[in-house]
């Protein structure tokens, strides 16, 4: 995860994610990176997969990371594999091997690139379920063989490009096990001399920031599902930046803004993953032409 942003540091300087350049909201690829910790072998990692949308199709990736961020394998599904729908790979990590499992042919998707249900992507370690995402849970276990783990992944952050003129609309989960929220951002900008950013959850605004030509960047707790969430905004680059910036938006749960403030958005992901400080949402928003 070493391509986090630094959007949040001492400089309050946003950096794009390092997949994007400057014409990235004409490109309008969309990406979603899903981490998930998880053991291999008893060992902690891990696991990030990326779901990827663009003019040549879509793509996903697999990635394994050990505790120290080194990188144990990586398999990338390109969209003419990904086209056949289903398919494994066999890889090497720890001196074992991994095998990576994924069916999409009954997969059914929305607008952006993640499968909603009729799908698996199962990742296997030593004849063990480390990672098993969709909903096909018995045709997974059926396919790879494996046994369930000891402990299940842990879902602990995502990140996506989200893109819209007025209105930047999400999901997210704030917890395991927790309801699936709809997230959406308004920043009405055209025409006014004093915009406003508002962010409504399941469609009940929960924040309000007004004069944001001053107020650019900041952070705020709300309470999501009865837990504390710090959303931390960055919209310098809408104010005042190129026409082809981007706003950065994070959501972060259980960790204090006095020990956020002072960190990049890296470190903060790095200490949640570390010491189970909670979930961490970080969207990219482009405006659309």
């Amino acid at each position: 995860m070493r391509d986090f942003p630094s959007c949040f540091g001492e400089n309050g300087v946003q950096v794009a994610d390092s997949s994007s350049s400057s014409s990235a909201g004409k490109t309008a690829q969309n990406l979603v990176t899903c981490v998930y910790q998880t053991q291999l072998g008893g060992r902690a990692c891990l696991i990030t997969v990326t779901w990827s949308k663009n003019l040549m199709g879509q793509g996903l990736s697999v990635g394994i990371d050990d505790s120290a961020n080194q990188s144990l394998c990586k398999v990338d599904i390109k969209p003419w594999l990904f086209s056949k729908r289903k398919g494994s790979k066999c890889l090497e990590a720890e001196n074992s091997k991994v095998d990576i499992f994924w069916d999409l042919s009954a997969a059914k998707f929305g607008s952006g690139p993640e499968p909603l249900e009729g799908f698996y992507v199962a990742v296997v370690f030593d004849l063990e379920m480390v990672l098993l995402l969709g909903d096909l849970t018995k045709e997974a276990y059926r396919k790879t063989s494996a046994s369930p783990p000891p402990l299940s992944a842990m879902f602990i952050a995502k990140r996506e490009r989200i893109y819209g003129k007025k209105i930047y609309c999400t999901k997210a989960q704030f917890c395991d096990n927790g309801q699936v929220h709809d997230i959406a951002i308004e920043c009405e900008m055209v025409g006014l001399k004093d915009p406003t950013l508002e962010i409504r959850i399941d469609k009940k605004r929960v924040m309000q920031v007004k004069r944001l030509m001053w107020k650019f960047r900041g952070n705020q707790t709300i309470l999501v599902d009865g837990l504390p969430v710090e959303v931390f905004w960055d919209v310098h680059n809408w104010l005042f930046g190129a026409p082809t910036g981007n706003a950065v938006f994070m959501f972060q749960t259980c960790v204090s803004a006095e020990k956020l403030l002072p960190w990049s958005s890296s470190q903060i992901f790095r200490e949640s993953q570390l010491q189970g400080l909670g979930f961490s949402l970080i969207l990219y928003a482009w405006k659309n032409e």
